[in-house]
């Protein structure tokens, strides 16, 4: 029962980010327009772009096109979907966005270009400087990725490499009106840093992509091209990503219409009509995701546990440093390190520790994230698995599919960042 009770407070919070609803719930059509565009790319553009289908008169819709990831790729009727990879970019991406560049080009004064914005948006939709190859682009990504640089510090050099992100978009569609609704996977919503601010201003620079890159070692690692494109940008030979002055941002609007706090809040309702008492911790969850797990449960240790049944919930999203070999993204390695830390602690009375992310793609594996309990090492040991040495080889899929202890739910379209929950019971 503590097991599915995690898993039911999940499924709760992952539905509380349908991006379909969120649409309904947010576009209206307040002016009159002789055609509306629809640009929609993240995890959960089909549903969203059918959402905005739903509501936009047949007559004025005009060109509209979906890039999401190949796991959530649906038929949208009248929407131009394409699948793209994520979280590396590939061609398909790059050829989704060079025509998401003409839609944009095209849009004329008196139009609406529709820009839905969602989780993975930044690796979907690839669109290097001239000078950088897509290949190129992707070695720097993939460096950024691999060394625990966080979302905010990846999508600062991301835009600095881009024709597209850092407020491109918005400029590309100047003089036409541009409204984006966003679905926030980025901790304190910041929409400058939500799939890389592609039609908000960007006050990052050239100069801070250079120190993220040189402050995490892989400066010298970097292709030449990334290297002399992002020295020539500090010296003012290639122009700053727009700016909150430019005059194009006269022309666009946001609403922000779905993010991991609002989900967050909807754990606290479930958890507590499940009869929890119920603790925010932490929040928004962040740092190295193995050392998290054990301050996480040195946490539930301290607080008093004595006949209750507590809820301990938070949201947000680390980081893994890669020091091995293995497989698992960052909510299996925090689970299988949760599992260590609360038999190296001795945490109390029954519990089931669940982290995963609501996209349904922990890293580069099938698995949302891991689910575990005081019984998890157990299983892994009698299976064979040392546990530890998997951790250690960041190996946490092996781990927890030897438990069977993986959170398995599939592609879910939307895309809040991660959720984790802490159920005790003491009776």
């Amino acid at each position: 029962m503590l097991r599915q009770n995690a898993l039911t407070i999940f499924q709760a919070c992952v539905a509380a980010a349908n991006p379909y609803d969120a649409v309904k719930k947010h576009f209206v059509l307040d002016k009159n327009y002789s055609n509306i565009h629809v640009i929609a790319f993240g995890k959960a553009a089909c549903a969203m772009s059918k959402a905005a289908q739903d509501i936009i008169p047949p007559d004025i819709l005009g060109n509209a096109i979906a890039v999401t990831n190949y796991e959530n790729v649906t038929v949208v009727n009248n929407i131009e979907v394409i699948g793209a990879s994520h979280p590396l970019p590939d061609e398909a991406g790059f050829h989704a966005t060079e025509r998401i560049a003409t839609i944009a080009k095209q849009a004329q004064i008196g139009e609406l270009v529709l820009v839905l914005i969602s989780g993975g948006g930044s690796a979907l939709i690839p669109y290097p400087v001239d000078s950088i190859t897509l290949d190129e682009k992707i070695a720097t990504t993939n460096l950024l990725l691999s060394c625990g640089a966080t979302i905010n510090e990846v999508n600062c050099v991301r835009k600095h490499l881009s024709q597209l992100k850092g407020g491109w978009l918005a400029k590309l569609i100047a003089p036409a009106d541009c409204h984006a609704l966003i679905l926030s996977d980025v901790l304190g919503d910041d929409l400058s840093v939500i799939a890389s601010g592609t039609t908000v201003p960007d006050e990052s620079t050239f100069s801070e992509a250079i120190a993220i890159l040189k402050t995490k070692h892989v400066w010298n690692d970097a292709p030449q091209s990334v290297r002399t494109h992002l020295e020539q940008g500090e010296r003012g030979i290639i122009p700053e990503t727009p700016k909150t002055h430019d005059p194009i941002f006269s022309h666009t609007s946001h609403a922000l219409i779905g993010s991991n706090a609002m989900s967050v809040d909807a754990m606290t309702t479930i958890s507590q009509s499940l009869g929890y008492e119920t603790i925010r911790y932490a929040y928004p969850l962040c740092g190295e995701a193995r050392d998290v797990a054990e301050q996480f449960v040195l946490a539930a240790k301290s607080y008093p546990l004595e006949n209750k049944k507590i809820a301990f919930i938070t949201g947000g999203e680390t980081t893994v440093t890669l020091r091995g070999k293995g497989r698992g993204g960052r909510n299996q390695e925090m689970a299988l390190a949760f599992a260590l830390a609360a038999e190296k602690h001795g945490l109390n009375g029954r519990w089931v520790f669940l982290s995963g992310g609501t996209d349904g793609i922990d890293g580069v594996s099938p698995a949302a994230g891991g689910i575990v309990d005081a019984s998890t090492l157990q299983r892994m040991r009698k299976s064979g698995e040392n546990p530890l040495a998997l951790l250690e080889n960041n190996d946490s899929y092996t781990a927890l599919k030897s438990a069977n202890d993986l959170l398995m739910t599939g592609a879910t379209g939307t895309n809040v960042a991660d959720l984790q929950i802490l159920l005790i019971e003491i009776i």
